[in-house]
């Protein structure tokens, strides 16, 4: 009941920054998007997807383990967007990073059931990060 459009990839140079954003539109007026955990995960060419990074509706915070440190992920519910800070961008974390929206869910749970399919998604953006 949420359909995701995400915007701001492109290519840098390792140890460069890129920022995603990603906007989330409700398809019915009851839809309201600040109840959903919102989300990015990765598909890595010849890999399986991973979470990236995720804000649930409480406003916890999860990271995936590679990425702490480096990427900050932010929501705002006035303007349901999510955003996406990537810094010291290393040449592993080209992607395609695809947003999500999962309800029922923290944080923590959404960087495992994200890659598995669950909720909504967008069409992804890409990311290339060259030596």
């Amino acid at each position: 009941q949420v359909d995701l459009a995400e915007t701001g990839g492109g290519s840098v140079q390792a140890g460069g920054s890129l920022s995603l954003t990603c906007v989330a539109s409700p398809r019915y007026d009851s839809v309201r998007v600040r109840n959903y955990c919102l989300g990015w995960f990765r598909q890595a060419p010849g890999k399986g997807p991973e979470g990236v990074a995720a804000v649930d509706s409480d406003g916890n915070i999860a990271y995936a383990d590679p990425v702490k440190g480096r990427f900050t992920i932010s929501r705002d519910n006035a303007k349901n967007t999510l955003t996406l800070q990537m810094n010291s961008l290393k040449p592993e974390d080209t992607a395609v990073y695809i947003c999500r929206a999962v309800s029922l869910v923290n944080a923590t749970r959404a960087l495992d059931v994200m890659p598995k399919g669950w909720g909504y998604r967008g069409q992804g953006t890409q990311v290339d990060v060259s030596s």
